[in-house]
């Protein structure tokens, strides 16, 4: 889900993507800026990036 958000994909795509419904995806993008004590998805993945939280896999996006 971190990677997603980094990858800078929408609840819809992550939804998508993954099966689940976009308010799972809500609920947990909301755990994740809790976690992190970030304001905005956009901060999570930047300190996700910075602090190399999330390491990109090989080749492109997953969804």
């Amino acid at each position: 889900m971190l990677g997603l958000l980094v990858d800078g994909c929408s609840n819809q795509q992550i939804s998508e993507g993954l099966v689940v419904t976009p308010r799972t995806v809500a609920t947990h993008v909301e755990h994740i800026l809790v976690k992190l004590a970030s304001p905005t998805r956009t901060h999570a993945a930047v300190l996700a990036h910075r602090e190399g939280l999330y390491v990109p896999a090989s080749g492109s996006r997953a969804v």
